[in-house]
């Protein structure tokens, strides 16, 4: 590992009232102390007591003040990067930022890495890796659950989860190889049937976080979301209700919507990343025929369908045709224009569900027009993608693909393990394969992973942190 001295700025590169100059190493306070003046004018940081800040100047090589300051220390390993780090807030004007940087890295810094900061944090065993993930998770959340999640994970809530079922796997581990080296003293009659009990709940909590997983990577990317429908089925004026202004064109004329139109909405928290398409429809119109086609192709692809049905006019071919669409995807029914005198009942769209998808859609009745039905779509799309609740305090939610990957391999080795149980298999097969468990699960927290992947993971971090 790198121990020189690194410095970057710390806050966005723009024009704001306070900037960050960080620097973190062995040597951080030496370098700033040639370029720091207290009000008197002379050099302290060597004096500076550790977690206090101190106000003064920052000067150049000819002892000119470039700006005014506050200098904050923190003495290792009591820091971000459990090493002596400084922090210079000085104004926060771009070309200042950028100059009391230069004077820092001609001092003896150099420019740090993307991602250096919280790197060293990791390989200096103040955070695992899930945490220091974490950072770069918080700050790029795009909405409140996302937030909540990634805060929960920087306070360790999956590192902690991942170390109790390595623990559980080392004791068993540990137990055969001492069976196996030492039989005269440590029995294994009776542990096959200990080791199926404790694999049954090891899989069981494997389960429990692969099963959130779809819902971790919704909380942190959001719930990619088409509206398809008929021609003028109210496909536009609902997005145009969710967004609270009218983003999206609506008149009376069937094919209006032809390109695609998307936007993102907060619901309770959720992030819905919304596309409204055209309305899907047999048309000899070569343009519209175009959004038609674009309809279908984002529908395949996206996490959640809402169909757009139009109460006011008989079910057709076109619905059917959508119907068939939504058989492998999430789909809530919008049963609009509820204003108007039903032609389409719940019972028929629910027929329809059966006869085409065979299966069981969840309906909700809204009128676009009279804002109507929003609240009960609210709490359907809780139930469907969070149950009806989403918590942080017992839950944990895997967001990380990377981390997904690896609890599968865990539960791969595990179901091994299970087999060889069946199979009467000698207890060294049972050893082999509860240690590939405990090595994939090493991978989550970093503590078995390549060098390469440690820096593959901290280069996609921004600069500064």
């Amino acid at each position: 590992m790198d121990t020189d001295t690194i410095a970057a700025i710390g806050t966005a590169l723009s024009n704001s009232g306070i900037g960050i100059i960080r620097v973190s190493g062995k040597e951080a306070v030496h370098v700033v102390n040639q370029i720091y003046r207290d009000k008197n004018g002379s050099q302290t940081m060597h004096s500076m007591k550790s977690h206090t800040i101190h106000y003064g100047f920052i000067v150049d090589e000819k002892g000119e003040a470039v700006d005014e300051v506050m200098v904050s220390y923190m003495k290792g390993p009591k820091s971000f990067t459990a090493e002596d780090t400084v922090e210079i807030n000085c104004h926060g004007g771009i070309l200042l930022l950028n100059r009391v940087l230069e004077l820092v890295i001609k001092s003896g810094a150099r420019l740090a890495e993307p991602g250096e900061f919280t790197k060293r944090a990791f390989l200096n065993g103040r955070i695992d890796l899930t945490e220091a993930e974490a950072v770069m998770d918080v700050i790029g959340a795009e909405n409140e659950l996302a937030l909540k999640s990634s805060v929960s994970q920087l306070k360790g809530a999956v590192s902690s989860r991942i170390k109790e079922l390595r623990e559980k796997i080392l004791y068993e581990t540990a137990f055969i190889e001492s069976a196996l080296d030492d039989p005269e003293h440590i029995s294994l009659n009776g542990y096959k049937e200990h080791l199926e009990k404790v694999l049954k709940e090891l899989l069981t909590e494997a389960d429990k976080l692969l099963s959130g997983a779809d819902d971790g990577k919704i909380l942190k990317e959001g719930i990619h979301t088409v509206i398809v429908g008929k021609p003028n089925a109210g496909k536009s004026s609902f997005l145009n209700l969710l967004l609270g202004e009218d983003k999206a064109i609506v008149t009376d004329i069937a094919g209006t919507t032809r390109d695609i139109l998307e936007e993102h909405v907060l619901l309770k928290g959720m992030d819905l990343k919304l596309i409204d398409t055209a309305g899907i429809r047999f048309t000899e119109d070569a343009v519209e025929k175009i959004g038609v086609e674009k309809a279908r192709e984002y529908a395949q692809n996206a996490d959640l369908i809402l169909f757009m049905a139009d109460s006011s006019v008989p079910l057709d071919e076109n619905d059917e045709e959508i119907i068939r669409l939504t058989s492998s995807k999430k789909c809530i029914v919008l049963l609009n224009k509820t204003d108007l005198k039903p032609v389409v009942t719940e019972d028929m769209i629910r027929k329809a569900f059966y006869d085409i998808a065979e299966r069981e859609p969840v309906i909700i009745k809204i009128s676009a027009r009279e804002s109507v039905g929003v609240e009960e779509f609210e709490k359907a799309l809780q139930e469907m993608f969070f149950k009806g609740e989403i918590s942080f305090e017992n839950e944990v939610y895997i967001t990380n693909l990377r981390h997904k990957e690896a609890l599968q391999d865990a539960k791969t080795s595990l179901l091994m393990v299970e087999k060889s149980l069946r199979e009467n298999l000698p207890e060294d097969f049972y050893s082999i394969d509860l240690m590939g468990a405990y090595v994939s699960l090493g991978k989550i927290i970093g503590e078995e992973i390549s060098d390469d992947l440690v820096e593959e993971i901290f280069s996609k971090f921004c600069m500064g942190k």
